[in-house]
C-alpha cells in the first residue's frame, strides 16, 4: 500500500531471522532487510544506501538517457521500462537490476557483483535477496518466467542480460 503512494526507500526492521521471512519481506516491496540484532551503526549504512540510490534515480539525466537491447527499452530520465512495446512498472531495485544487466548485455554479473553495485553493500553470504530481485524482475519482463529469455542465469556464477 505505501508504495502506490510514494517511492520511499523501506527497509524492513525485525527479529524474524528465517530465509522465508527474509524472501517474503522482499516480495511485498521492501528495499532491505534487517534483523536484530543489528549495530545503529550498520542501520545509518544502509540507510545512506538507500538514500544514495534515490539521488541516483532522481539525478538528472546523463549523456545517456535510453538503453535499448532486444525488446527492452529503458528511459532513464522518465524511469520508464517497455518491454516489447508495453510499458512495464517497476520498483525501484528492479529498474536499477534490469539497468545494471541490460546497460551491459552478455556481460556476467555475480550475485556478489550485484549486490555490490545496486545496494552498496559488501556482500554478506545471503545469495536468495539476489535471487528474489531477480525472480520478480522475470515475472514482469518475461513473457515465460520459467523460461527465461532475457534475464539469464549463468549456471554456478550470477547472471546476464541476453546479447
Amino acid at each position: 500500500e505505501v508504495r502506490s503512494r510514494s517511492s520511499v526507500p523501506i527497509i524492513m526492521l525485525t527479529a524474524k531471522d528465517a530465509e522465508v521471512d527474509k524472501v517474503v519481506g522482499l516480495e511485498v516491496g521492501a528495499d532491505d532487510y534487517v534483523t536484530k540484532p543489528f549495530s545503529v551503526r550498520e542501520l545509518l549504512g544502509r540507510v545512506r544506501a538507500q538514500l544514495r540510490r534515490r539521488e541516483l534515480d532522481r539525478a538528472p539525466a546523463t549523456e545517456q538517457t535510453r538503453i535499448a537491447s532486444g525488446p527492452v527499452t529503458i528511459d532513464l530520465a522518465r524511469h520508464v521500462v517497455t518491454v516489447r512495446g508495453k510499458t512495464v512498472s517497476l520498483t525501484r531495485s528492479e529498474f536499477q537490476l534490469l539497468r545494471l544487466l541490460a546497460a551491459r548485455p552478455g556481460e556476467v554479473f555475480s550475485r556478489a557483483k550485484i549486490m555490490e553495485e545496486l545496494w552498496q553493500t559488501e556482500f554478506d553470504g545471503d545469495e536468495r535477496a539476489c535471487d528474489v530481485h531477480i525472480s520478480n524482475l522475470r515475472q514482469k519482463v518475461e513473457t515465460d518466467p520459467q523460461r527465461p529469455e532475457l534475464v539469464l542465469t549463468v549456471r554456478g556464477i550470477g547472471y546476464k542480460f541476453a546479447d
